[in-house]
C-alpha cells in the first residue's frame, strides 16, 4: 500500500506524479496494482497550483498503514512542516515503511530527521539550502535520485517519474517497470543526472556583504587568468579569512565557485556562439583547452562538444516559423510558432515547483572522500533496507528563521550578477 501526503501549497503537477504512477488501476494490462491512500499533511482544504484546492480523504492516521510512504513537494524551505505530520513519518519510518521525497519533499524528511548522515538529493536550485539547513546531509544536486532502501529522494519533476518508475522495478521487475514507462511514454531509465542544468549564481543576499565588489570584480574579469589568492588580496583579507568568509555566505568554496563560475560562462558561449572550443577556453580564463575540457567534464559529465550539441541554440532561416534572426529552440529540437522551444527526445528539461522561488548556487558533493561516484549514471547510492543509521532527530525547529528564504532569490538566473555588478559599480 502507498500513501502520498499532501501539503497545502504544494504544486499540482509534483503531487500528480505519485497518484499517477501508484494510484491507476491498469491490471488489465498486465500492470502491477497499488493500493492508494492519499493523506493530507495538514487541515484542509489544500491549496495547490492555479487556486485550485484539493481534499485529501484521508489523514495523518493513513500513514500508519502504508508500507511506502511518498512526499512529492513541500511549500517553502523558509517553512517548518507541521510537527503532527514529522512525528507520523518518524514513527511511519521506525516500523518498517519506506519513505520518499519527491523534489522539495526532501525538506520534510530532512526535518523529521530522516536524512540525517545520508546522502540525499533535491532539485539543484533547493540543494544549496538543504546543505545549508541541515548540514548533517550528504547533499548531491548532481543525480536524478539517490535510493537509500529505506529512505529515497529525487531532483525536480521529470526526477520524480524516474524514482517512481525505479520504486516499481525494484517491487516488480524491469519488465513491469518498461511496461509502465512505455504507458505513460517516458523513458524506463535516464542516463546522465543534473549536472548540465544547473546554475551557479550567487544568491541576492551577498549583494549586501563587503565581499560582493570582489565577487563582481571576479565576474567581470573571468577571461583573465587569476586564483583564489588575488581575490583574497583584492578583499584585504589573508587566504584563510577570505575562504572562511566566502564559504560562510554561498556554502562552497572560492577555488570551486570561481572554476563553476567559469564552466558556466563555457556553457553559455557554447550555447550561443561558433567560438571553436580552444577559443571559449581562452575567454574563460582556463590556461588550455584541455583544462577547460577537464573542468567541464567533471562538473557536467559530458564534453563541451556533445554540450554543444544539445543545447546550441539554433538559429531559425528568415522566413521560417518563429524566426526573426534570433536563437531558436534546442539543437535536434523544435521550436513552434510561438517561439517556444520542444527538447528533442532523450534531452529532457529540467523541471521543480517553482513555489520556492528562483535559482541558488549548488553547492559540491560532500561527504567523505571517496563516496563520490562518476557522473553517468541515473542514481545510485543504493543501501538496503536495515542498515544501521543514527536515530532520527527533530528538525522541526530550525535554527534560521530570520535569514532570508530563497523565495527571495531574484527570478532570472543571471539577475543575482547583474544585481552585484549594479551594486559594485554604486560602492565605486
Amino acid at each position: 500500500m502507498v500513501a502520498v501526503l499532501l501539503f497545502s501549497g504544494g504544486p499540482i503537477f509534483e503531487s500528480s506524479i505519485p497518484l499517477s504512477v501508484f494510484g491507476i488501476d491498469r491490471q488489465d494490462t498486465g500492470l502491477p496494482h497499488y493500493r492508494l491512500l492519499v493523506c493530507a499533511g495538514e487541515n484542509g482544504p489544500l491549496a495547490t497550483t492555479g487556486g485550485l484546492t484539493m481534499t485529501a480523504p484521508y489523514g495523518l492516521e493513513g500513514l500508519a498503514r502504508a508500507g511506502t510512504i511518498v512526499v512529492p513537494a513541500w511549500r517553502s524551505a523558509g517553512q517548518t512542516p507541521p510537527a503532527e505530520a514529522l512525528s507520523a513519518l518518524r514513527k511511519a519510518h521506525a516500523e518498517g515503511a519506506r519513505i520518499i521525497g519527491l523534489c522539495t519533499g526532501a525538506f520534510v524528511l530532512a526535518a523529521a530527521g530522516l536524512l540525517d548522515g545520508r546522502p540525499a538529493t533535491t532539485h539543484w536550485m533547493y540543494a544549496p539550502t538543504l546543505a545549508k539547513r541541515y548540514p548533517q546531509i550528504q547533499v548531491d544536486p548532481r543525480e536524478l535520485f539517490i535510493d537509500e532502501g529505506d529512505v529515497l529522494t529525487s531532483a525536480g519533476t521529470a526526477a520524480g517519474i524516474d524514482l517512481c518508475l525505479h520504486v516499481v522495478r525494484t517491487d516488480h521487475g524491469a519488465e513491469a517497470a518498461a511496461a509502465l514507462a512505455r504507458r505513460l511514454v517516458v523513458p524506463v531509465r535516464r542516463s546522465g543526472g543534473q549536472a548540465p542544468y544547473v546554475d551557479r549564481s550567487l544568491p541576492e543576499e551577498i549583494g549586501n556583504d563587503p565581499l560582493a565588489e570582489v565577487v563582481t570584480w571576479a565576474l567581470d574579469n573571468l577571461s583573465k587568468q587569476f586564483d583564489v589568492e588575488v581575490l583574497a588580496a583584492r578583499a584585504y583579507m589573508s587566504r584563510r579569512t577570505f575562504d572562511r568568509r566566502f564559504r560562510a555566505l554561498t556554502g562552497s568554496a572560492p577555488l570551486q565557485w570561481l572554476i563553476s563560475q567559469r564552466v558556466l560562462q563555457a556553457q553559455r558561449l557554447l550555447e550561443t556562439t561558433e567560438l571553436s572550443v580552444d577559443e571559449v577556453a581562452r575567454r574563460c580564463g582556463f590556461r588550455s583547452p584541455v583544462a577547460l575540457r577537464g573542468h567541464f567534464r567533471r562538473q557536467l559529465g559530458v564534453s563541451p562538444a556533445v554540450y554543444r550539441s544539445t543545447f546550441r541554440a539554433r538559429r531559425p532561416e528568415p522566413g521560417a516559423p518563429g524566426g526573426n534572426g534570433g536563437a531558436g529552440g534546442l539543437a535536434g529540437g523544435t521550436t513552434t510558432g510561438t517561439g517556444t522551444s520542444v527538447p528533442a527526445q532523450g534531452v529532457a528539461p529540467t523541471a521543480g515547483g517553482d513555489q520556492f522561488g528562483a535559482s541558488l548556487p549548488t553547492v559540491p558533493p560532500q561527504g567523505a572522500p571517496g563516496r563520490s561516484r562518476p557522473p553517468q549514471r541515473v542514481s545510485n547510492r543504493s543501501r538496503q533496507p536495515g542498515a544501521s543509521r543514527p536515530a532520527s532527530a527533530d528538525h522541526s525547529s530550525p535554527t534560521e528563521d530570520g535569514r532570508p528564504g530563497p523565495a527571495q532569490a531574484l527570478s532570472h538566473p543571471d539577475s543575482a550578477t547583474a544585481a552585484l555588478r549594479r551594486r559594485g559599480a554604486e560602492r565605486r
